[in-house]
């Protein structure tokens, strides 16, 4: 069974083509501008043409969504290219997760079923969502959710101190050459690289303590690969880990 999965987010809205649960074909495009349904029509048939993939050979069209403005507009446009209605899941669609929380955004709820699905059976799990915001998501063997933690994502805290400040350039978010620099461009790189990197092995030492185990750590969204090879606190990186998390609650509905 082939199926596109869309995750709708605040800054990128990332496809899947899944063939059965493997996702072989991905890309991205921006959130932002907003279009009208008919321009993003033309833009997601357009992105087919350069995939090669023929609409009415997708068996299921699954949507979540952390933008409600757009949620409407882009599942309209999703059911004039396929002829059928996508299938639009979020906190409230049935999994083996209890999402214990009635605010609970899609994405993290996507990526709690994603871990409980993929990963070890016998360990709690911590997923690191690096997108708009920085999200740390925690779950036990049983696919229970035990808390979430929400910071200010990497980009947008580099975005703000771009902006905020007259004299500090744009940068490419990479590993500096040391710790501590001696150039403007140096020293912000290493602010956002260790200074994020330190937050996020805290809040793995942090939750580990309090759940009281040595969890299973898992690294999604834009800038995950910038940080997993730093660290031996993030087991695994996976920028499909939320599509997967979106495939698995619609896959059966």
């Amino acid at each position: 069974m082939n199926s596109i999965v869309i995750n709708i987010g605040n800054t990128n809205i990332r496809f899947g083509l899944f063939d059965n649960d493997n996702c072989d074909i991905s890309w991205i495009i921006n959130t932002k501008p907003y279009r009208t349904s008919d321009e993003m029509q033309a833009q997601f048939m357009m992105m087919y043409q350069n995939h090669k993939i023929e609409a009415l050979n997708i068996d299921k069209v699954i949507v979540g969504s952390v933008v409600p403005q757009l949620t409407y507009d882009i599942t309209r446009a999703l059911k004039k290219i396929h002829g059928k209605n996508p299938i639009v899941v979020d906190r409230n669609t049935t999994s083996d997760v209890e999402p214990k929380s009635k605010q609970m955004g899609t994405d993290i709820y996507a990526n709690l079923v994603a871990a409980h699905h993929l990963y070890p059976a016998d360990k709690k799990k911590i997923i690191f969502d690096f997108g708009t915001a920085l999200t740390a998501s925690c779950i036990d063997e049983k696919g229970e959710t035990l808390g979430v933690i929400i910071a200010p994502g990497i980009i947008t805290a580099l975005n703000s101190l771009i902006h905020d400040t007259a004299q500090l350039p744009e940068i490419e978010l990479i590993k500096p050459k040391s710790v501590l620099g001696l150039d403007t461009v140096s020293c912000m790189q290493s602010g956002m690289v260790y200074g994020y990197l330190g937050m996020v092995e805290g809040f793995v030492d942090r939750i580990n303590e309090e759940v009281n185990a040595d969890c299973f750590v898992i690294a999604t969204g834009g800038v995950s690969h910038v940080y997993k090879p730093l660290t031996q606190k993030i087991h695994i990186a996976d920028r499909l880990h939320t599509l997967k998390g979106l495939y698995y609650l619609g896959k059966d509905l």
